[in-house]
């Protein structure tokens, strides 16, 4: 069913699974702070400990032995690393706790994936501006340039930012992700405008100064719902279906693998909405600078990441106030037959993945694909007869066979939603 070189992995992040929020030097990072602001988590729950991987490492790697698994994502918390964000300071201890995780990797015949940024913005270059400063690209591409010099001898594939788009929206427009800014229609579009320019310019700097060595690999993890018309006969359900995947996957893909630029149709929305609202500002969705690295080009493999799907009616765009939501002019429906699991928003919709991979080859250029993240949530107690879990990765792999041997490559990621 799937080729012999076909990658099967688990995906892990730093704040996720380390715990070891203040040892060894390590320095505060956004989730540290927002996670002990009261209010802002259910249950005034953190990550100081989390799954304590900092400590129990190697009990990891057991299990992902046990797996079989080909490769393992993981990402360095960057202020374990380099606790005030810069490279004035750098943590050896932090430096050694990667170096062996790779190590160890490697022994067992696992490639490692690794991730530079995983939401975990080191809270010093928060109080700097963070991804809202322009000079945070610069910042991110010396972080970057550190990694890739310290651990690139043993690292083929990089992840420069994970998911963008959940970084820019949930934390500069909804408030309900670190840093937890809510300035609706304005922050996440410069967030993410940042977040692009930040990751060009470490691609370049990988492929002008490692990669003839090194011979690796770099993208970006961009995550997306597959959206499809509630009604397929109506052409503004079709219309509102399109924008948002244009304001989610097409917000970061098309400047990367198309045009160098945003999506014609987001910045016509943004720009109308703008107009009916009387912004009379510069255009809320920046433009790109000549003086900045080109985007478009900046990623060696497409990098998905995908939970699940929505219906799309539209409507929504009639608010009085500027909002993303305003500027999409769509609302999502939860199609009452798909199975809902875990948490309300995650609905298992395995041929939602095998759509959205055929549009990701239709659209970007056939691109070799690594499914970065996919997974099944549940709460409550620990099931050990976990048939739900196994029925949905039995689903979501026979999806994804579908499309092998469209010359799609994929990673499959089995990765359960914390």
């Amino acid at each position: 069913m799937f080729p012999p070189n076909f990658a099967w992995g688990a995906a892990t992040s730093a704040y996720q699974i380390e715990g070891g929020w203040q040892a060894d030097e390590k320095g505060l990072s956004i989730w540290d702070t927002f996670c002990h602001e009261e209010g802002r988590v259910f249950g005034e729950q953190n990550g100081d400990v989390a799954c304590s991987s900092y400590e129990l490492w190697e009990t990891d790697l057991a299990c992902i032995q046990q797996l079989g698994l080909t490769h393992y994502r993981l990402s360095l918390a960057w202020a374990r690393l380099l606790p005030d964000g810069t490279t004035r300071h750098v943590n050896q201890k932090g430096v050694q706790y990667y170096n062996k995780v790779i190590d160890d990797l490697l022994a067992c015949n696992v490639s490692p994936m690794v991730t530079l940024y995983h939401f975990d913005l080191p809270q010093a270059l928060q109080d700097r501006g963070g991804w809202l400063s322009p000079s945070i690209a610069t910042l991110f591409d010396d972080y970057a340039k550190f990694c890739f010099q310290t651990f690139g001898d043993r690292v083929r594939l990089w992840i420069t930012i994970n998911e963008p788009y959940v970084c820019a929206k949930l934390g500069h427009e909804d408030g309900i992700h670190a840093p937890g800014l809510k300035e609706k229609g304005t922050l996440a579009y410069v967030v993410g405008h940042n977040m692009l320019r930040a990751h060009a310019m470490a691609w370049h700097s990988y492929d002008s100064g490692y990669r003839a060595e090194q011979r690796g690999a770099v993208s970006l993890a961009l995550n997306s719902d597959w959206f499809e018309p509630l009604d397929g006969d109506c052409s503004e359900d079709a219309a509102a279906a399109e924008r948002e995947l244009s304001f989610t996957l097409g917000w970061f893909a098309w400047p990367v693998f198309v045009t160098g630029d945003y999506p014609e149709m987001m910045r016509y929305a943004i720009d109308a909405q703008s107009s009916r609202l009387g912004y009379t500002g510069a255009s809320r969705l920046p433009k790109f600078s000549e003086g900045d690295p080109a985007v478009l080009g900046t990623a060696d493999f497409f990098a998905l990441n995908y939970y699940t799907s929505r219906k799309v009616k539209a409507g929504g765009g009639r608010e009085q106030t500027l909002s993303m939501k305003c500027d999409r002019d769509a609302e999502d429906v939860l199609d009452p037959s798909w199975p809902v699991c875990g948490v309300s928003w995650l609905a298992v919709v395995p041929h939602g993945l095998r759509k959205l991979l055929q549009y990701i080859k239709d659209t970007f250029s056939n691109p070799a694909v690594y499914i970065t993240e996919n997974g099944f949530a549940q709460a409550g107690p620990l099931q050990i007869e976990d048939a739900q879990r196994c029925e949905f990765y039995k689903s979501t792999i026979l999806e994804v066979a579908k499309d092998v041997n469209n010359t799609l490559v994929a990673l499959v990621h089995l990765r359960q939603v914390e």
